[in-house]
């Protein structure tokens, strides 16, 4: 799916979300919308984020 479809898809969601759930339903929304963006840039393998995990073995070892 094209990036603008996927931007129009969401931009009609929000705008529901806002019109029938009021503001809290828009930013619950907004905030669930880019969780799920950088999960799925994750699972594609855009996004790298294990300098921000961390290692469980290296903080073992330093002890």
């Amino acid at each position: 799916m094209r990036p603008s479809t996927v931007g129009l898809v969401v931009g009609m969601v929000l705008g529901i979300a806002g019109a029938f759930g009021g503001f809290g339903a828009f930013v619950l929304v907004a905030v669930l919308a880019a969780l799920g963006f950088v999960a799925g840039k994750v699972v594609e393998g855009q996004l790298d984020l294990s300098s921000l995990m961390g290692s469980g073995d290296r903080s073992r070892r330093d002890r």
